[in-house]
Order: C-alpha cells, then structure tokens, then sequence
C-alpha cells in the first residue's frame, strides 16, 4: 500500500522544509514537491502541520513488578497510550529476576509483550547479578538485538550491583559492543536516611525527595563515569534530575569521555512543590529519582539546549493511586514511579519548544532522532528515503488537554491534570500503518514488531 503525507512541512533534526512524503509499504520511498495523490492508494492531510518522526521512548517499564505490586499499564494499555500522543517507539525493561540467566529474564518479557503492542518495541535488560555465567551471556543477547544492560548504584538487596561487578559488567559490554545504562543513586545512603526518617515519624510523601538528596545522585554518577572510561565502554546516564549529575556529565563529556545522558519531562516541569502537595496527593509524584528543587529546571534545560543531554524519555512506570495508597503509613512504601508515555511529546513541545527553552528541530533530536541514533535503532528517527515509514503528522495548532478522563493509559491520574497544551499528533502512521487518524486511535494490538538493535 502506498500512503502519500501532503502538504506538511517536513521537521527533522537539522531542517525544515516544505514537502509531500510518499510511503511505500513500510519505508518511505520519496519525499519531494507535490505529488501526484494518483501515485497513491491513501492520502493523508499535513496542511498547516509538522511531518516528524515518531517518538522514540528509550526509558519504560510496562507489566513490571515493583514492591509487591505490578505497574497499571501493560504492554498493551501502555503502547495505545504511547501511539496516540505520537510515540512510535519505545524501549522498555526486561528483568534478569535473581536466580534466572539472562536469556530467561530476557524471554519472559518477550512472552510479556508479543503480540500485544499498538508500536514497535526493543528492550533494554536489566542485570541483577553479574557472575561467571551472566558475563558470558551477555554476547548471545547481544547478538539477538538486545544491545544494552542496565545496572543499579540502588535498590540494595533487590536491584544493586556494588562496583567490582558493574565494572566486570562494563568491560563485557566494550568488548562485544554493548552499552551499560546506569540508574545512578547512593543506595546504602539513601536506605540509612529513609530508616532515620521513618524512626522520627516522617512519613509523607515528600520525605521520598528529602531523603534522597541530590548530593547522593552526583557521587555515583561521577563513580560509574569513572568506572566507564577505565572498562572503555559508554555509559548512559538515565533519569539524570539535577545540577550535580549534570555537572559530572558535563565535565566527562568535555574531557571527550563517551557519556550520554537522559532526563524525563517531569524533572523540568514538576518540582518538590509538587510531591509535597497537602494530604496524600504528593504520592502521585514519587518516583526515583525524586522530585527536584526548581532551581535545577534552567541547568537540565541548558544540558538539553548544549547536548550534554542527549534524551528525553518519561521513565514510565504506572500504578494506581489504590496501588499508591500501599505507603500511606509510609513514603518508603509508595510505588515508585509515574506515568508519561502518552504525553512525553506533549509537555516537551509546549515547554520546551513554545516557551523557548528549545527549538523545534531540537525538540525532534532529542524525542527521536537522538533515541534512534545511540541505541541502535538503525531505520527509525529519521523522515528518509529507506527509513521506516513511523511518522506523526504534528499540529501545532491542535490543542489538546491532558487528563486521566481521556488518556488511554490504564492508570487512574495524570501528573499533567488539567494542563493545556497547544500542539499534539493530528495522524500517527508505525511502518507505514496508520494507527492514530484525526486525532483518534484506530490501530490495535499487534500493529508493533520488536526491533532488532546494532551494536553500538
């Protein structure tokens, strides 16, 4: 089937343009001036909106199991979310469970996602313990796509690696051309704070970002930094939220260290202010790392201007506010984690772009061209000749109101509740199909394949 996009203005990383884009089954086949819509079985109307690449979320979790619960949205709740608001593609986390190899955390999220997801997907896979026989395994995942691992400086007991183990992990991945992400938080630090917390009666929601201080999250991503450039291998920061890590980054990125970094929508436009809302309601806001001062707002701002971050992802991971509620006599029992696949591209353009803080090519690099680029994503971020056809037809003048009443995530609140935006996807085509039309989702389960991913 051929699709002809007309009428839009063409936005990538580096241009803008005035073009029709002719798609080809799943690539695109031509881009140029006018087309004939006879060359086509289907037209789709640009007229007054951006053609852009699909979204790539390179930071999710879906059907996860955290602190006795598992998150609100799976993989197919969580990409028809993901779909509608122009996310064509994401990377989510599968789970090496202590006690299983690689390859069974590995299968058991494959089993978890097929056949269910509204995009195309890939997964990142997460080491709990690295010995003998997870080193050596790491080349057959490798070899089946799966390009990148991720390790924990937190979470002692459950998700932690100490730091002879990260390093035999990142000299492994140099050497069959993997990528190491970092979840970068003094966990031992942070546990002896929160004990002392709780012993004193602080008990609220905003005693999560209190007891995880910034401090604690620039000391380990400077240690992991290090520990990168000695095993030679690059290192991505996730979730970076503050000054301090950035700082770090910064200064190992201009020492020409290969350092790549991400921060979330929610680190540059929610703040303490709101984990600290009256009651319980702060409890919508608790995810690791925590909710910052707004004093750190301009800092990840210039770091995503500077590309000193390179990524913006959401870090998705949703639960219920009934799910929530399993920390009401205790912060250190809320859930961790919040929702945002669907509203990623949303809040970044109205934010970012609207307010000035970056342009809309950037706003296209950093969403997904960028996402593509450093995880291996070797057909996707880009409008092509030859890439695959996962293209948003983005309305600037399309307002939209984010809202747990219309979202079509599975989870019951929005962080974003009321907000205006005034931009957000009018189509939304994966490989060529259309899965979003006039502002409404028409695709369905199934309509995403997993990516195979290059090596870095």
């Amino acid at each position: 089937m051929k699709t002809l996009i007309r009428g839009g203005t063409v936005l990538t990383a580096t241009d803008t343009y005035v073009a029709d884009v002719l798609v080809d089954g799943e690539s695109i086949s031509a881009i140029g001036a006018h087309f004939n819509p006879e060359q086509a079985d289907k037209v789709v109307d640009a007229a007054g909106a951006y053609v852009i690449p699909g979204g790539i979320d390179v930071h999710t979790h879906l059907d996860m199991p955290f602190g006795g619960t598992t998150t609100a949205d799976d993989f197919a709740s969580g990409t028809r979310g993901a779909a509608i608001g122009g996310t064509t593609s994401f990377v989510d986390f599968a789970i090496q469970g202590r006690g299983q190899t690689l390859q069974q955390g590995l299968d058991t999220w494959h089993k978890k996602a097929d056949g269910k997801c509204a995009v195309d997907y890939a997964f990142h896979l997460i080491m709990t313990e690295v010995n003998d026989q997870n080193l050596k395994d790491m080349s057959s995942v490798v070899d089946q796509g799966v390009t990148s691992f991720k390790l924990f400086t937190a979470y002692p007991g459950v998700l932690m690696s100490d730091d002879p183990s990260i390093f035999q992990a990142m000299r492994r991945a140099g050497e069959i051309g993997g990528l190491i992400g970092i979840h970068a938080e003094n966990g031992p630090a942070i546990d002896i704070l929160v004990r002392e917390a709780i012993a004193r009666g602080e008990t609220a929601p905003k005693y999560h970002a209190i007891t995880r201080p910034s401090a604690l999250e620039g000391e380990p991503t400077h240690r992991m930094i290090v520990l990168a450039q000695l095993a030679k291998v690059p290192v991505y920061i996730v979730h970076l939220t503050c000054q301090e890590a950035l700082d770090e980054v910064t200064a190992a990125r201009d020492r020409g260290y290969k350092v790549y970094a991400e921060t979330c929508p929610q680190y540059v436009v929610c703040s303490t202010d709101d984990i600290g809302k009256p009651g319980f309601e702060g409890a919508k806001y608790v995810c690791s790392p925590p909710m910052r001062d707004k004093s750190n707002w301009p800092h990840l701002w210039r770091g995503l201007r500077s590309n000193d971050l390179q990524v913006v992802a959401t870090d998705h991971c949703s639960f219920n506010m009934a799910q929530k509620e399993m920390g009401l006599a205790g912060f250190n029992k809320i859930p961790n984690g919040m929702p945002g696949i669907e509203n990623r591209l949303h809040v970044m353009w109205e934010h970012g772009v609207v307010k000035g803080e970056i342009s809309p090519n950037r706003f296209v690099e950093i969403c997904s061209t960028n996402p593509a680029q450093i995880f291996g994503m070797e057909k996707k971020g880009r409008i092509a000749v030859g890439a695959d056809a996962d293209i948003v037809v983005w309305d600037p003048n399309r307002k939209h109101t984010i809202s747990a009443k219309t979202h079509l995530m599975n989870v019951d609140y929005s962080a974003y509740e009321g907000w205006q935006v005034s931009a957000s996807p009018r189509h939304v085509l994966v490989r060529g199909k259309q899965v979003v039309a006039d502002g409404k989702y028409v695709g369905q389960a199934g309509d995403g394949q997993f990516v195979k991913r290059g090596r870095v």
